[in-house]
């Protein structure tokens, strides 16, 4: 199957009503087994490639190209995401590579900066054809849009939507990243008020820390795109730990990184499913 836009995915979403869930991979048993997820499913899914992820990897193109590959090979549509990335060189090389949307992530910056900079990379992403996610974050920049306590103002949403272009925006509603249990408590009148302030798809961070009640009320509320990483790295590890505690003498790495990648090939589908609602 073609490889599909994360635009053309989010906006069959939103007009639907229903949430897309984002992925982050880290290596490529991630991005088989979220493809494979959503294939089980039968719907879109976005693989997500971090610039932490890129670094990790010792650069972009390794990692990118075979999730890429990975996206192309599936039977439903996927697409590829650069995901938090605050180097426009590395924006650079997603859309050289072929990636079909980017997250610019200037929250750390002072708000003009944010939207000078946002722009910038908006206005390079949209002569390549390329979907721009961007983030907004506390005033001043203190801490970035996903620290506990922190919210986005409906107002200032629609300010910086309209002054960088953007095709969607990652907001604080109540979540933050890396968290290991799923008790996040969401703002759910602030999503409203933020889809009724801003044209663009709204994007929930740190979603592993939302229980699947949640993330069906976020969705109802006014999210598109869900991301999540955490909670699926959790699930990959304890797989493999697992596998390990009772296998002392294994070796060969695919003895356990398998059984890992079922686990969240798994649970990648029932995701799909809540974030689809009922009857999808």
């Amino acid at each position: 199957m073609p490889l599909i836009s994360t635009g053309d995915i989010t906006h069959g979403a939103r007009t639907d009503s229903t949430g897309v869930g984002a992925f982050n991979v880290v290596q490529i048993e991630h991005a088989q087994a979220i493809a494979s997820g959503a294939e089980a499913a039968r719907l879109p899914v976005i693989l997500q490639v971090s610039e932490n992820t890129a670094r990790y990897h010792r650069g972009l193109e390794p990692i990118g190209l075979a999730s890429l590959a990975v996206a192309r090979a599936a039977r439903v549509p996927v697409a590829v995401h650069l995901d938090h990335a605050e180097s426009a060189d590395l924006v650079r090389e997603a859309v050289r590579l072929g990636f079909t949307s980017v997250m610019f992530d200037g929250s750390a910056l002072p708000y003009a900066d944010n939207v000078a900079a946002t722009r910038e990379i908006t206005a390079y992403c949209h002569s390549h054809g390329v979907w721009v996610e961007a983030e907004l974050g506390e005033i001043g920049g203190k801490d970035g849009a996903h620290a506990p306590g922190v919210r986005t103002d409906p107002d200032e949403a629609r300010a910086f939507v309209e002054a960088t272009a953007v095709d969607a925006l990652a907001v604080a509603v109540g979540s933050s990243h890396a968290m290991l249990t799923r008790d996040a408590v969401l703002d759910f009148a602030l999503i409203s008020r933020l889809r009724d302030a801003v044209g663009v798809p709204l994007v929930l961070h740190g979603s592993s820390g939302v229980g699947d009640a949640g993330l069906t009320a976020a969705v109802g509320a006014g999210m598109t795109k869900v991301n999540i990483s955490t909670h699926l790295n959790k699930l990959f590890t304890g797989a493999v730990r697992a596998y390990l505690d009772t296998h002392a003498e294994a070796a060969d790495p695919r003895a356990y990184l398998g059984p890992a990648r079922d686990a969240v090939s798994a649970e990648v589908a029932r995701l799909l499913g809540v974030l689809a609602g009922p009857g999808r």
